[in-house]
């Protein structure tokens, strides 16, 4: 009769448990959400709102980018969703660019979204997703074009920075590096222009005309783009070091840091009010004191900074999480099932969180507390 008991209080125990998991396990894998609310409010975050990419038969999302006040949702036939990231609410659905050519970029310019396809350069109505324009060109275009008052600078894949006219697109006159590198990265101004190139170059030059003021050199390629924050330049190197240079005017800059990371360098940095976030390739997420260089916290198996919020850092991993750093003292604090999110967008504006799946259902969350 013992035995029999035993049994029993191990059989239904055994029960019990089994009932927790699938509990949980149906908690996770609920389909009518990307990641369970309940989920998220452990980890202090709510869903702001939601809304989905219209996608056809074998048509997935590919992209999810921010660009001023809006999200694009973007597929794999370049069909373009474009959202208010306020409120979700939709602002234009339509195929951008048809004839089976991706957009490779998408970037805002004196208030209208300007898209990089190959060797084309087209202007779009950011409220209704109309062409308004177009240039074409004899070369690719190799990064978002810069642009002031009165010149646009395009990068070719001819290793020079042209320079046009902004209104009838007229070319004034092209530049390049000394050992005619390719130019990856544009930041243009009024009184200046700044480009990058893939072995290490930070030049600034005169907007108006080919004339250099200074530049500096790095050990190696410098990969994604330069981040201009304020008066200071951010960028990584493939040299494994992330640059801080402060510009003190046009004529000058000064080296103010450099800190190096624990592998490959492939991506931008990421820039917020005190702290510079850097990818490692297949490594981890670095986290860079923004004033003194100090490394704050490295997380293993860390993509990408999502949002930052109170001193907290929101991170993707490559193992599916979101996992959330105490900056002040590098404590992991939670994680996060993200077992369905295929795509996401860096935000350092504010402390929201854009997710995504590769079916086209996004979520926009916001930490509560």
């Amino acid at each position: 009769m013992l035995k029999i008991f035993n049994f029993k209080r191990v059989f239904f125990t055994g029960l019990l448990v089994l009932s927790i998991i699938q509990a949980g396990f149906s908690l996770e894998k609920d389909s009518r959400y990307l990641v369970s609310p309940e989920l998220l409010k452990n980890a202090g975050l709510e869903i702001v709102w939601e809304s989905m990419l219209p996608t056809q038969e074998n048509e997935s999302l590919e992209k999810l980018l921010l660009v001023g006040d809006r999200v694009y949702a973007i597929s794999d036939r370049s069909y373009v969703l474009s959202i208010n990231k306020e409120n979700g609410r939709t602002i234009f659905t339509k195929t951008v660019k048809p004839g089976g050519l991706k957009i490779d970029r998408l970037h805002l310019l004196d208030g209208n979204l300007l898209s990089i396809a190959g060797d084309k350069l087209i202007e779009i109505n950011p409220d209704t997703g109309n062409e308004t324009n177009s240039m074409d060109f004899d070369f690719s275009i190799k990064c978002p074009v810069g642009s002031n008052s009165s010149y646009l600078y395009v990068s070719g894949s001819d290793n020079r920075l042209h320079v046009l006219d902004k209104e009838g697109g007229l070319e004034y006159f092209n530049v390049a590096a000394d050992n005619h590198s390719l130019i990856t990265s544009i930041i243009a101004e009024e009184d200046f222009v700044i480009f990058g190139t893939d072995q290490g170059n930070v030049i600034c030059m005169l907007p108006d005309e080919p004339k250099r003021l200074w530049q500096f050199n790095a050990s190696d390629a410098i990969p994604g783009f330069i981040i201009k924050d304020g008066m200071s330049l951010f960028f990584a190197s493939t040299d494994t070091n992330v640059y801080r240079l402060d510009i003190t005017n046009m004529l000058m800059h000064s080296f103010a840091w450099k800190c190096q990371m624990a592998g490959m360098l492939r991506t931008s940095p990421c820039i917020t009010r005190d702290v510079v976030y850097q990818q490692v390739y297949s490594k981890d997420l670095t986290a860079i004191d923004k004033y003194s260089n100090s490394i704050l916290w490295s997380l293993p198996d860390g993509i990408d900074l999502l949002a930052e919020y109170k001193g907290k850092a929101y991170v993707i991993t490559n193992m599916q999480t979101l996992v959330v750093m105490e900056n002040s003292t590098g404590k992991q604090l939670y994680s996060v099932n993200f077992g369905g999110v295929s795509k996401y967008a860096s935000n350092t504006e504010d402390s929201k969180i854009y997710i995504a799946d590769k079916t086209g259902r996004i979520n926009c969350l916001k930490p509560f507390k």
